[in-house]
């Protein structure tokens, strides 16, 4: 099973930027395919982005532009860099595990944006 470990979020103005990391336990990181997720106070958790295996990625309509993600296997790790925030960027951003039927989930960090 995979543990993750998020970090790097916190309080930035609107126009500004943080690089979030997911930090994961285990030997197979390289063949999970890896993904953020974050949920808004009194909204449903939305996918924010994946990325491959094998390096391909993909993007929320809403993040495509700003959102960079990307992964060092040598590392286990994944990260989100978020650039241009604004307002409605506010939420707990969950890392997320896939493979095969399995999925595992990190206990987020809190990404607030400030007007």
């Amino acid at each position: 099973q995979v543990q993750l470990v998020e970090s790097g979020g916190g309080l930035v103005q609107a126009g500004g930027s943080l690089r979030l990391s997911c930090a994961a336990s285990g030997t197979m990181f390289s063949f999970n395919a890896m993904g953020w997720y974050r949920q808004a106070p009194g909204k449903q958790r939305e996918w924010v982005a994946t990325i491959t295996s094998g390096g391909i990625t993909n993007y929320a309509d809403s993040v495509k532009g700003r959102f960079t993600i990307s992964r060092d296997n040598a590392k286990n790790t994944v990260y989100l860099q978020m650039s241009s925030l604004k307002p409605e960027d506010t939420a707990v951003y969950y890392c997320r595990s896939h493979l095969g039927s399995v999925m595992n989930w990190g206990q987020g960090t809190q990404v607030t944006v400030s007007s």
